[in-house]
């Protein structure tokens, strides 16, 4: 039996991890520089443990969705 999301340590604590991860990601993805990438918002779920991040750059806006505990970018939506 695995714990709960409550037990189990997360591996993105910190807004500023999630945020770091989610940049990473859209870099990657995109092929734009880090330095034009602008943190729009971040949330945390508390519910599903699960990070938010809106980023924007140019005329393009996206969300990125983290699970906070294996640290993993799990969606891309392009809004």
């Amino acid at each position: 039996m695995s714990p709960g999301i409550g037990l189990m340590k997360r591996r993105l604590e910190t807004e500023e991890s999630a945020v770091s991860l989610a940049i990473s990601g859209i870099t990657k993805k995109f092929k734009v520089q880090t330095n034009s990438i602008q943190n729009l918002e971040t949330k945390y779920d508390d519910d599903s443990g699960d990070w938010y991040v809106a980023l924007g750059w140019k005329d393009k806006r996206v969300i990125v969705k983290m699970d906070s505990v294996l640290a993993t970018i799990t969606e891309i939506k392009e809004i």
